[in-house]
């Protein structure tokens, strides 16, 4: 498994990390299982959300009432929880009160006295940074917080908060999948008049910004077709790319969920990948992905597969 040392932390962490949205209805035995597997395959990165599960903090609190980790266990885990949405609502908070109170809720429900990172949960249109830098560093005073990201957030969205956060900004999980790309693709046709690959959706290149920036990109969806409109792996809607897909899986004797998540892996911005499955198989098999070495032109023919123009 391929690391990664999270920018300006200590944290070294797997390239794939394991998203534990969907475990809320999963027994111990099956938590455990997908764990497990997870670990075996040098997985030890588990990202959660205030919001994930039946009711708040659901999947947070089956996570740690499955596993019963012990502190030495606790310890050899990363932990990454998310906040910010308002299920209810819907809708988005950012106050040091929702911070403060939903950071609280988790550590509580992860029975846990620390957050290894904490990403703001998407963008919050009426966001006061002054607000967010307070609870920041009330959070990380308290030793309740050891780093913070965001997710699905911007370039202005994060220079925003940076003028008034003190500590870095280390993630930014954003959807990314072979077939969902336009943080990369958008670049790839940039300036071409009639085409829409190249209109900038982004808010001005997510991707180069981050790597310049030293932020650590969390691709969420690896394997969605779109925004939750089913996976594009063995899916008949997108048979050219299939073909491709199986083609270098058996080449590298690998599944193809393999390939799928090397085909992120292998930019160089270091992308982590988050998978969402349940299924410890899917998990192993994602895991060979982690440093499958692509070739340019293997990556490209991936993409111009999954639909993108290469000019």
């Amino acid at each position: 498994m391929k690391t990664v040392t999270m920018p300006n932390t200590e944290i070294v962490a797997p390239n794939i990390l394991l998203g534990l949205m969907r475990i809320a209805d999963k027994t111990d035995d099956e938590v455990r299982d997908l764990v497990r597997t997870a670990r075996d395959a040098g997985i030890d990165f588990v990202d959660h959300a205030d919001v994930y599960g039946n009711d708040l903090h659901g999947c947070e609190r089956r996570f740690a009432e499955a596993m019963q980790l012990s502190p030495s266990e606790r310890d050899a885990i990363t932990i990454q929880t998310k906040a910010g949405i308002v299920g209810s609502g819907p809708y988005f908070d950012f106050s040091y009160e929702h911070l403060i109170e939903a950071v609280n809720g988790s550590l509580d429900a992860l029975q846990t006295d620390r957050i290894d990172i904490l990403l703001l949960h998407r963008p919050d249109a009426l966001v006061e940074p002054e607000e967010v830098a307070r609870a920041f560093d009330e959070l990380e005073a308290a030793g309740k917080v050891r780093a913070f990201g965001v997710s699905n957030h911007t370039p202005r969205q994060i220079d925003l908060l940076k003028r008034y956060v003190q500590q870095p900004i280390v993630a930014n999980q954003v959807q990314l999948s072979m077939t969902h790309a336009p943080l990369v693709a958008q670049g790839v046709a940039a300036n071409m008049l009639g085409e829409q690959q190249s209109i900038t959706l982004d808010g001005g290149g997510i991707v180069d910004y981050c790597r310049l920036h030293d932020i650590t990109l969390q691709a969420w969806s690896p394997f969605q077709a779109g925004f939750f409109t089913g996976v594009f792996l063995g899916s008949p809607e997108y048979p050219e790319l299939n073909a491709v897909i199986d083609r270098l899986a058996a080449q590298y004797d690998v599944p193809p969920i393999a390939i799928a998540t090397a085909w992120i892996t292998r930019h160089p911005a270091q992308i982590q990948v988050v998978l969402g499955t349940t299924s410890p198989d899917r998990v192993a098999g994602a895991a060979l992905g982690s440093n499958l070495p692509l070739t340019r032109p293997e990556w490209y023919e991936l993409f111009r597969a999954a639909g993108h123009l290469v000019p």
